[in-house]
């Protein structure tokens, strides 16, 4: 308690992921650019206008079910009902001039519905006898008979912009004949990792270097975002040279997105080459791993610099630049849905800072996932992340829990989409 007391004294107090997240929606405004794009590669763009019905789906009235189609009013009010076939119609034909009235017509699931049929019998419940038909009582008016329009009338809207397309969605517009749908733009991500011991992997690596992971994760998470990724390397800790390759970056792209270089050490470069040659809107963030995040403007282009640390890129994109993302692609930021855990673990945390705590889950006895902490905890510890399922959030106010807490855990494959 008494670092972060100090730590507020002198920088401010920390700001919650909320409070970052209204500041980033005050400043970001969606990427400008529409295009026309085929269905087979609108998956995960962001619509750029509301989609509306040019047509019913279904198109028209058909059978649910494989069975016999009748008229409701030649059905006995009670007992079974004995009518003459009068003739078959499968998915694709044509049902024109079938004879409906005091007769049952045999259909198949998806064929049109005969002119004045309203009612379709399972084939399991019909006795079949020589050019009839024995249908039994308590069947309701319309069963098993989808009427055209059921799922959308024509005009009604389907799809709102700015919506992120999903498979699904691709089906309902292939359903209403659309071969071609409008899109933003992609969001255009410029992507580098800062400091002097970073290193390309696959080359020689000098007595103090380290490669470089943290890009490839970052590559990785914004192409999964639905972003285009603008690689820009490794930038070295040369403070008259940051300024420079910032502006240039903000040129190209919609976002300048960086790990590493904005903590308060002497060698941390990037967050004042930021306040030299645009603004910050925020770098401290209650959050653990990774409180060290900035955000600012470059020449109009917003600006995210994400700690040193892997674990704490990747958790900090996950809450933070995911969000960010998002608003410059027209979308609405989706917190991804927690599940509630137990956790098999004692914890202690500070207060006024929230936690991401790596677990990996096991079934309980109870139908509530076992989440077990794991054993290494710090920030560059990647195989935390690779041997876990997702996180456990711990609030702010909170500051110890004992082994059965009950705690929100948002699983990994739902922070990387």
């Amino acid at each position: 308690m008494a670092q972060l007391s100090e730590d507020a004294k002198v920088f401010g107090p920390l700001m919650t992921i909320e409070q970052a997240a209204a500041l980033a929606a005050e400043r970001i405004s969606p990427v400008s650019g529409i295009e026309t794009v085929p269905l087979e590669r609108a998956d995960g763009r962001v619509l750029a206008a509301d989609v509306a019905a040019p047509r019913d789906l279904p198109p028209f009235a058909n059978s649910a079910v494989d069975g016999y189609a009748v008229r409701f009013a030649d059905l006995a009010p009670s007992g079974d009902t004995r009518l003459p076939l009068s003739g078959r119609v499968a998915a694709g034909a044509d049902a024109a001039g079938l004879i409906v009235a005091g007769f049952a017509v045999r259909v198949f699931t998806g064929a049109p519905m005969p002119a004045g049929a309203d009612t379709v019998f399972m084939q399991e419940d019909v006795a079949v006898e020589e050019g009839f038909v024995r249908l039994p009582a308590g069947l309701k008016l319309g069963a098993n008979a989808r009427p055209a329009g059921e799922d959308v009338a024509t005009g009604a809207p389907v799809l709102a912009a700015g919506r992120r397309l999903r498979p699904q969605d691709l089906g309902l517009l292939a359903a209403l004949g659309l071969t071609e749908v409008a899109v933003r733009r992609r969001v255009r991500v410029a992507v580098f990792s800062t400091g002097d011991e970073l290193n390309e992997p696959g080359t020689p690596l000098p007595p103090a270097g380290i490669y470089d992971a943290n890009r490839s994760v970052l590559r990785a998470l914004v192409a999964r975002a639905g972003a285009e990724v603008i690689d820009l390397g490794i930038l070295r800790d040369e403070p008259s040279s940051l300024g420079q390759r910032l502006r240039a970056a903000a040129r190209d792209c919609d976002l300048i997105l960086t790990s590493g270089g904005v903590s308060t050490g002497e060698e941390d470069h990037v967050k004042t080459a930021v306040t030299q040659v645009g603004e910050l809107a925020f770098w401290r963030i209650g959050i653990k791993p990774g409180r060290p995040v900035a955000m600012g403007l470059i020449d109009g282009k917003p600006f995210l610099g994400l700690p040193g640390n892997p674990v704490a890129v990747f958790v900090t994109f996950a809450f933070v630049a995911r969000a960010v993302i998002a608003l410059l692609a027209g979308t609405t930021p989706a917190r991804p849905q927690a599940l509630p855990v137990r956790l098999d673990f004692p914890y202690r945390k500070k207060a006024g800072r929230r936690e991401y705590v790596r677990v990996s889950l096991a079934p309980g006895a109870d139908g509530i996932a076992v989440a077990s902490k794991h054993p290494r905890d710090g920030a560059g510890i990647l195989t935390s992340l690779t041997e876990t399922d997702g996180l456990v959030e711990l609030a702010e106010e909170l500051t110890s829990l004992a082994p059965g807490a009950i705690a929100p855990f948002f699983a990994y494959d739902l922070l990387t989409v």
